[in-house]
């Protein structure tokens, strides 16, 4: 489950993988969304009806998910390393 490393590194485990690709995907879905809104106002899209209140509201809670997870992802690495502090 985690991968090994030398010289007393803390281990990489698959939750923070997990953890960093999902806090980077929203943020990728969150600009990607921001531009189609950009792009569908430009073009006269009509922002009440159809897929944009959706899109809409992915570029106004997405940030603050990513946020949460990479301080998450934050968090449980301290842990890990003053864990692994305290075994040595």
């Amino acid at each position: 489950m985690s991968t090994p490393t030398s010289r007393g590194e803390v281990p990489v485990h698959r939750i923070d993988r997990i953890l960093a690709y999902m806090s980077f995907g929203l943020l990728l879905l969150s600009i990607v969304c921001f531009l189609a809104i950009m792009i569908g106002s430009a073009n006269g899209a009509d922002m009440r009806e159809g897929v944009w209140p959706t899109v809409g509201a992915l570029v106004w809670f997405t940030p603050p998910v990513a946020f949460v997870l990479v301080i998450t992802l934050v968090i449980l690495n301290f842990a890990r390393r003053a864990r692994a502090n305290r075994a040595e």
